[in-house]
Order: structure tokens, then C-alpha cells, then sequence
């Protein structure tokens, strides 16, 4: 198959997928979307071997084949609640997202921007991130955040505008006429919220940390941008409770007071890492990690991750 009639099929799913998910009972569009998850978690489809790869290493070594197995199909049905609840979104009631989440700690976050202080919120794939910023959104806070910029094009602007419905301004990571990186600066001189997703790094240019006793690369914004900008960097973790959202607003991981700039970015990323492997560890089947994390994997192919 071509590339630009791959492009227009990948582009058709998605478009079919927000257009029938918000005609559907719930019921019946959870129980599909279960079933995809199903099926891509028995025949190792799409990033399931590498998903196995990054949870063998929070497993641990003495973990059975069937018990990473049986994680690792947690996980995709995790997955894949995620993008049925990413279709729905736009049309899903306000009051039902709002009393359906779970939250800690996200007063200590509003302070920050109610003084006129930045924040970046840092998280991992975890839970719904969208959900999150539709709900922090809807709690009268806008936010900006930043999305890979996705092949077709028309896919792309499809998310953004998603996203922009649901109260976030979206910029993309590359190829952006307005200086990304510049942009958010601004936003948090500015007092104002920024939302990043930080357990996998995208630019080649990350940061090596420890995670889960082995080396692997986080990226250095979050971090970079808190210390230039004087923002406070909060990490937040997300999960799934039943039918209920979950968040937790971790505390600011404040800038060390010695070290040059790369030091002091290094043992922030690092302190990130550390509150990103607790929440983890917590939520295993709600970390939808399908990329290579760790330095072992970024070499090549996860190879034999579904062992």
C-alpha cells in the first residue's frame, strides 16, 4: 500500500471512530473498544511487544511470561479505554467529567497561577491525559501543551481541534512557524499553565536517568523550561478507578542551589523520573508506554520483548 493511501486510511479510522463513538451506548462502545484491545494484545500487534519490553522492567526479573502477559493485556485494554474516552470527550456532559474525577492536591497547583506563577505540569502516559486538561480546563484554567505532529496532516488538525475544543491550546512540537519552545516560555512568564507529557524523550537531545534500576531517557524540557521561566515544575500522575478518573498534582520539584544549568536540569529530570516510577509502579496497567524508553531499547528493535 502506498504511503499517502495509508495516510488517508489512518485518517478515515480515526475520523469514523469520532463520529460513531458519540452515537453509541457506553456500554456497548466500552465493550468494542475491549475487544480491539483483545485482539491487538493476542497477536502482539502495533507497540505490544515494546509495551511488554518497558514492563518487564517494572516487573522486575523473577516476573512469570504469564504474569507480564497478563499486564500487558491490562494495559491495552487501559490503552484503548483512553481512545474511546478521547472520542467521547467532545460530546461527553460537563457535570458527568467533572464528578467522575478523583483529585489530590491540585490546589497547591491553582495557588501557584492564582500568584502569578507559572506552572509545568509534567506527566506521563498515563490514564487520559485529555481528560485531565478537559478538566482542569473546565475548573477555569487554561493550559497550553504541545502534540507531535502526526502524518496526515488532516490528522493532525483534527487533534488540535479536538483539543482546542476542549479548552487547550495545542502547539505543535515540530515544524511550527511560532517558535514552540518560545511560545511556552511565554505562557509561564506569563503566569500561566503549561502540560507536558515527560516519560519518553522525542528529540534525541533527552536526559538519562534511572528508572526502574536501569537507564533511560526522559526529555530535559519540563525542566529546562522551569528553570529559565522560574515556574514551578509539579509532576502529575493519571489513572483509571472503575468509571472514575484519577489525578494526583505531585509537589514542586524546586531547582537545586548549585551546579551549572545542565547539572541542575539533570537532577530535576531525575527527580521526575523517581516520582514517575512510584505512580507507576502504583498504576502499572494504566502506563500505555508502546515506544522504547530505556537506553537498552533506543539501539534497535525491543527484539524479544514478548519472551
Amino acid at each position: 500500500m502506498r504511503p499517502g493511501t495509508t495516510d488517508r486510511a489512518v485518517a478515515a479510522a480515526y475520523s469514523l471512530g469520532w463520529t460513531l463513538v458519540r452515537h453509541l451506548p457506553e456500554r456497548t462502545g466500552q465493550w468494542a473498544f475491549t475487544r480491539i484491545a483483545d485482539h491487538a494484545w493476542r497477536r502482539r500487534l502495533g507497540g505490544v511487544r515494546q509495551l511488554e519490553a518497558n514492563l518487564r522492567r517494572l516487573l522486575g526479573p523473577d516476573a512469570t511470561p504469564a504474569e507480564l502477559r497478563a499486564l500487558s493485556r491490562a494495559s491495552m485494554r487501559s490503552y484503548l479505554r483512553y481512545w474511546y474516552e478521547l472520542f467521547r470527550l467532545p460530546s461527553m456532559d460537563r457535570d458527568e467529567l467533572l464528578d467522575r474525577t478523583r483529585s489530590s492536591g491540585i490546589e497547591a497547583l491553582e495557588a501557584h497561577l492564582e500568584a502569578g506563577r507559572g506552572v509545568v505540569a509534567a506527566l506521563p502516559h498515563m490514564g487520559n491525559w485529555d481528560h485531565a486538561g478537559a478538566w482542569i480546563a473546565l475548573r477555569g484554567t487554561p493550559l497550553t501543551t504541545v502534540a507531535e505532529r502526526l502524518r496526515p496532516e488532516s490528522l493532525f488538525r483534527r487533534f488540535t481541534a479536538v483539543r482546542e475544543q476542549l479548552g487547550m491550546e495545542v502547539l505543535p512540537l515540530s515544524g511550527g512557524a511560532g517558535h514552540t519552545v518560545g511560545t511556552l516560555a511565554r505562557r509561564l512568564r506569563a503566569g500561566g499553565l503549561v502540560c507536558l507529557l515527560a516519560d519518553r524523550d522525542l528529540t534525541a537531545q533527552g536526559v538519562e536517568v534511572t528508572l526502574f534500576g536501569e537507564r533511560a531517557r526522559m526529555p530535559a524540557g519540563p525542566a529546562a523550561l522551569a528553570l529559565a521561566t522560574g515556574a514551578a515544575l509539579m509532576p502529575v500522575s493519571l489513572w483509571f478507578d472503575g468509571p472514575h478518573w484519577g489525578i494526583r498534582v505531585h509537589e514542586e520539584i524546586a531547582p537545586p542551589s548549585q551546579g551549572d544549568r545542565a547539572a541542575r536540569i539533570r537532577a530535576m529530570t531525575q527527580e521526575l523520573a523517581c516520582v514517575f516510577e512510584q505512580e507507576i509502579a502504583a498504576h502499572p496497567e494504566d502506563w500505555h508506554m508502546m515506544q522504547p524508553v530505556f537506553t537498552a531499547d533506543l539501539a534497535g528493535p525491543a527484539g524479544g520483548a514478548s519472551r
